[in-house]
């Protein structure tokens, strides 16, 4: 049997429900998935979007990674809600903060990623999960840092500047009709990067709405973690599961 890959389709994978501890003294709920029966090449750590605007780990282009990329790039995917944040997975403790707080979550993350043993982590922020990204990865042992429709309402430019010292690569998927930050003017911004590679993405707006959107987002993920993956295929030879 053969099936499509699309919608809520969840592929093979270990999928585990997690906690993190933030040194604030906060328990944040998660999950993680890894391939089914080999070991993972590198892992995505997650940041979602604005909880305050109903961004949480299940925002969809986070939940299809979690759902697809164990399977066909042999990515571990690690997804939490961050401090105050609600999902069917069960509630954050603490408050939304800004992403001041926030900088605990992240830690707290990149510290379950070293007690696990999971290879060349990845920060995948999405909007207000780049803030969180472009703010704090530098402190952490990250591979790189990807971003998905940055708005940079809460990034500094100084925050900004600091990552043209740093050599880890930065890839901005920046949708051609975003809502806050369109491809002209994130690379003026970005400009600030030399080694900055923007993505800009005809069609595409804040959210990823629609299976184009999402197949192209997640290529353009393996593409910087797992290019040896690509392309990513359409079809699964084998059972999925809804996810």
């Amino acid at each position: 049997m053969t099936v499509e890959i699309r919608g809520p389709l969840a592929l093979p994978a270990v999928r585990e429900d997690i906690e993190l501890h933030t040194l604030d003294g906060l328990t944040l709920v998660g999950e993680l998935a890894t391939p089914l029966e080999r070991a993972p090449v590198a892992t995505l750590v997650t940041l979602h979007p604005l909880p305050t605007a109903g961004g949480f780990m299940d925002s969809h282009i986070l939940r299809k990674a979690a759902a697809r990329l164990p399977a066909l790039a042999d990515l571990a995917v690690l997804r939490f809600n961050t401090r105050g944040t609600t999902s069917p997975r069960g509630t954050s403790e603490g408050a939304f903060d800004g992403g001041q707080s926030e900088a605990f979550d992240v830690a707290a993350a990149m510290d379950f990623v070293r007690e696990r043993g999971l290879p060349r982590p990845w920060i995948v922020g999405w909007s207000f999960g780049t803030e969180l990204g472009l703010k704090y990865a530098r402190d952490h042992e990250v591979e790189g840092v990807i971003l998905l429709s940055p708005p940079l309402h809460r990034t500094t430019d100084d925050e900004l500047a600091a990552w043209a010292g740093d050599p880890r690569p930065l890839v901005v998927v920046v949708p051609e009709f975003d809502d806050y930050l369109r491809p002209a003017e994130a690379a003026e911004r970005f400009s600030a990067i030399p080694h900055a590679v923007l993505v800009p993405v005809e069609g595409g707006k804040h959210l990823w709405v629609g299976e184009t959107q999402t197949r192209r987002v997640l290529t353009e993920i393996v593409a910087a973690v797992n290019p040896d993956a690509l392309p990513l295929p359409t079809e699964w030879p084998g059972e999925a599961a809804a996810e």
